[in-house]
C-alpha cells in the first residue's frame, strides 16, 4: 500500500524498516481508507518513520515502552513538531496496537512523571487552571527539574538550595528573548516552589528567593487592524465553493463578535439562537459564559456555510474541516492558517502577528474608536477586569488628547 504514497525504492526500503516497519504497509491502508489527502498521508507515513527509526535504535526487538514514546517526545523543542508527532503516533496506535506497551499505573520510565502528575492535579483542583493554562506551567517546572537533574544529578528536592534556585532561573532568562516570556519563566519557577512547599516537599518556601522581572502590561499597543482592511479581506472571500462559504463565516463570527480561537472551535450547532440573533459562548478563559450578538450579515453568512457547505456528517460542532477526514478543528494554528490566508487575499499586510486573535484585537479597538462604553467592550469580550479592556483605550489617541491636562505654564 505504501507504493500508493511512494515510488522511489529507497524511500520505501526507509519506511518499512525500523520498529514499525512491518505495520507501515497497514498505517497507509488506514489513511487511504479514511479519504485522507494524498500529501496530508505522506507527511503523517514520514512522521511514523522517523519515530519508527527511532525507536529501533533506542529498543531491542518486542512492544515500544511508553518510555520510548516520551523520549522521542522530548527530542522536540518547539511545540510544532512534537504536536505533529503526537498526532502521528496517535493514528500508529490505532491501527498497531500490539506494537505498543501501555504502562500500568504507577510504572513510569520518566523519574519526575509522578511529582509532575501531581502538581497537574494541583493545577487543576487548588489553582482551577485550564489545560492548556496547565500545560504551560508544567513545562516551565518540567524545565527546571531538567536542569536541577542536569547540574545536580541524584540530588533529592528537599536539599534544594536558594542558590540552586537562582542558577536555576538564570538558565531560564537566558533562554527568553522577551519581557514577557521571561515574566513567565520565573512565574512558572515560582508556582512549582510554592507547590514543593505546600505538598511538603521541601520545608522551605524557595518562591521567595526568584527574583522578578519588569514587565508592564499596557506599555504596548496591541496588534490590530484598521476596519476598513477587515472589512476588505471578508468582501474579498467569495461564494462559489464550500470552502469560501466557512471562511467567510468564520472570518465573520470572529471580526463581529470578538469570540477567541477556542471558543469558535468549540461552538456547536445547539448554541445558536437564530431567533434572539445570539450565539452562547461555553466554558470561556474566563471561566464563565456568554451571549455574543450575530447581526444580520454574520447570521445569513453562518446560515447559508451551514445549509449550503457544512459537510452532512454526525457532529454537534458548527465548523467542520471540509478535507477528509471530516471532523471538528482540533488545533488553534488551522483557524489562524485560514484567517492569515483570507487577509493576505485581501491584500492586507501582515506583521508578525496574524491570527485569529488579531481580529478579537481589531474588533476592541473599532469600538473604542466609535465610542462605545468601555464596560460594553469588556461584556462583549468577556473581560472579567475592566483593566484588561483598558488596553484598547490607548489606541484611541484622539479620545486621549481630549482629556488631556493642559502643561504647567503653558498657553490657558
Amino acid at each position: 500500500m505504501l507504493e500508493f504514497y511512494f515510488s522511489y525504492r529507497g524511500v520505501l526500503k526507509r519506511l518499512r524498516s525500523g520498529a514499525l516497519g512491518a505495520e507501515m504497509d497497514r498505517i497507509a491502508g488506514y489513511f487511504s481508507s479514511l479519504g485522507y489527502q494524498r500529501a496530508s498521508a505522506k507527511v503523517y507515513l514520514s512522521r511514523i518513520a522517523r519515530f519508527s527509526h527511532f525507536a529501533a535504535e533506542h529498543c531491542s526487538s518486542g512492544p515500544i515502552s511508553e518510555g520510548i514514546v516520551d523520549r522521542y517526545l522530548r527530542t522536540f523543542i518547539t511545540d510544532p513538531p512534537r504536536i505533529g508527532a503526537v498526532s502521528a503516533l496517535q493514528h500508529a496506535r490505532r491501527v498497531a496496537p500490539e506494537r505498543f506497551i501501555v504502562a500500568a499505573p504507577g510504572v513510569v520510565d520518566d523519574p519526575d512523571a509522578p511529582l509532575l502528575t501531581s502538581y497537574s492535579g494541583f493545577l487543576s483542583k487548588v489553582r482551577g487552571l485550564e489545560p492548556k493554562s496547565r500545560d504551560g506551567v508544567l513545562l516551565g517546572a518540567r524545565r527546571f527539574l531538567v536542569w536541577l537533574r542536569h547540574h545536580h544529578p541524584g540530588q533529592d528536592l528537599g536539599a534544594l538550595t536558594a542558590e540552586q534556585v537562582i542558577a536555576a532561573v538564570e538558565h531560564q532568562l537566558s533562554l527568553s528573548a522577551t519581557s514577557a516570556t521571561r515574566t513567565a519563566a520565573v512565574s512558572h519557577v515560582r508556582s512549582f516552589l510554592r507547590f514543593l512547599h505546600w505538598a511538603g516537599q521541601h520545608d522551605q518556601d524557595l518562591a521567595r528567593v526568584v527574583p522578578r522581572t519588569p514587565h508592564w502590561r499596557l506599555a504596548h499597543l496591541p496588534p490590530r487592524l484598521s476596519w476598513d482592511d477587515v472589512r476588505r479581506a471578508i468582501d474579498a472571500i467569495g461564494a462559489a465553493t464550500p470552502v469560501d462559504l466557512r471562511d467567510r463565516a468564520v472570518l465573520l463570527l470572529l471580526a463581529t463578535t470578538g469570540i477567541r480561537n477556542g471558543e469558535l472551535r468549540a461552538l456547536q450547532l445547539q448554541d445558536i439562537d437564530w431567533r434572539a440573533g445570539e450565539i452562547f459562548v461555553r466554558r470561556t478563559k474566563g471561566k464563565r459564559d456568554r451571549v455574543a450578538p450575530l447581526i444580520d450579515e454574520t447570521g445569513a453568512a453562518l446560515a447559508d456555510y451551514i445549509l449550503r457547505a457544512r459537510p452532512r456528517v454526525d457532529s454537534p460542532y458548527v465548523f467542520l474541516s471540509l478535507a477528509p477526514p471530516v471532523g471538528p478543528f482540533k488545533f488553534a494554528a488551522s483557524i489562524s492558517r485560514m484567517v492569515r490566508k483570507r487577509l493576505q487575499c485581501g491584500g492586507v499586510e501582515l506583521g508578525r502577528v496574524a491570527g485569529a486573535h488579531l481580529l478579537r484585537h481589531s474588533l476592541a479597538t473599532h469600538l473604542v474608536g466609535r465610542r462605545r462604553p468601555i464596560n460594553e467592550v469588556a461584556d462583549l469580550l468577556g473581560h472579567r477586569s475592566i483593566n484588561t479592556t483598558a488596553l484598547y483605550v490607548k489606541v484611541a489617541a484622539s479620545q486621549l488628547a481630549e482629556v488631556a491636562l493642559p502643561f504647567p505654564g503653558g498657553a490657558a
